[in-house]
């Protein structure tokens, strides 16, 4: 793209221009009584040339006007940026979640059903979610300790083949649910998220969030349910509660009753850490609902994708200012030499 930045100084080309057609007029004339010998003579090269010292001015004044009007030429740039949410994925892993439950047809662990839904979240080809692409996410899971699966990453196929390998707690030592351990452990790796953006792209962090999804109550780790959502409410990091399975009740002819939550399942826990933190909570009773819940997350948290056009000029006022200075050179050098006019 070209362009001149103060194109207002084309109009010194006017005043310019009316000199030149001044000094043309303003000549010595003498009269004869006839010119036609004078016009049967053939006229010599260095009068036809005559005007040339006249163009070469011209062309001057109007190469060095264009070197002050400043042209530059301009390249567009287009800059990607990306307002990402930054997710981590706490997963109950505990004997507990071995429990079954209805999913797609068959019947599967609670984990399994995590597991798929948890697929139809993250990644585009699985699903009608649509998944996260340009999200940063990464993953913990905990039963009586919470581990780090997968650090925050936009690399989503190496966060599902480390999902496909989480299983349930094998030793009863480690069996147990650290919730305030695990939460607390996403939270930190959350805190930390602008050292995961990617080098090379602007990516920026929109949101923090923890999506938590148990089916038991806090009876094992060092921090309370209470403590994990103090330190996710102090750093920003909102935290989207599940709970797995725990809604039980028996069909009859007058509806469905319901019975009480099973004992073992802190539902007040969950939604405590909800509230503190700005998330929400939410009862998964069947696969259903949890994919419904998930949808709904991923409705409320929607990353940003923003094309940034702008060009970039660079000046190109020395061509033209070089080549006025040689016209001018010119025309002054034809005038002292072959070009020479006797007054």
């Amino acid at each position: 793209m070209f362009r001149f930045e103060s194109p207002w100084m084309f109009l010194l080309l006017v005043p310019l221009a009316a000199l030149i057609v001044w000094r043309r007029t303003d000549q010595v004339r003498l009269r004869f009584s006839s010119t036609a010998a004078a016009a049967r003579l053939r006229g010599s090269w260095r009068s036809r040339l005559a005007r040339l010292p006249l163009l070469l001015r011209a062309l001057a004044l109007v190469a060095l006007v264009a070197a002050l009007a400043r042209p530059q030429f301009g390249s567009e740039q287009i800059r990607d940026i990306t307002r990402g949410i930054a997710i981590g994925m706490v997963v109950d892993r505990s004997s507990s979640m071995g429990e079954r439950m209805r999913f797609g047809g068959s019947t599967v662990t609670r984990l399994e059903a995590v597991k798929q839904v948890y697929r139809d979240f993250v990644d585009p080809t699985e699903g009608t979610m649509g998944g996260r692409p340009n999200d940063l996410i990464g993953m913990s899971t905990f039963a009586q300790y919470a581990d780090s699966v997968c650090p925050l990453t936009l690399s989503h196929d190496t966060l599902i083949q480390l999902l496909d390998t989480v299983r349930l707690v094998e030793d009863r030592r480690e069996d147990g649910t650290a919730i305030g351990d695990a939460v607390a452990l996403a939270a930190a790796r959350l805190r930390n998220a602008e050292q995961a953006t990617p080098d090379g792209i602007s990516y920026e962090i929109k949101s923090k969030i923890v999506i938590l999804l148990t089916d038991g109550e806090n009876n094992a780790g060092d921090r309370s349910v209470r403590d994990a959502a103090e330190l996710c409410r102090q750093w920003d990091i909102k935290v989207y509660a599940i709970g797995v399975g725990d809604e039980r009740g028996v069909q009859t002819p007058f509806g469905r009753l319901r019975a009480p939550l099973r004992r073992g399942f802190d539902d007040r826990a969950l939604r405590e850490i909800a509230e503190v933190t700005g998330g929400k909570y939410w009862l998964a009773a069947d696969a259903d609902t949890l994919r419904s819940v998930h949808e709904e997350i991923n409705d409320l948290e929607k990353s940003e994708f923003e094309a940034l056009t702008y060009l970039d000029y660079k000046e190109a006022f020395a061509p033209w200012a070089l080549a006025g200075l040689a016209m001018l050179s010119l025309e002054f050098l034809l005038r002292l030499t072959v070009l020479r006019t006797v007054p």
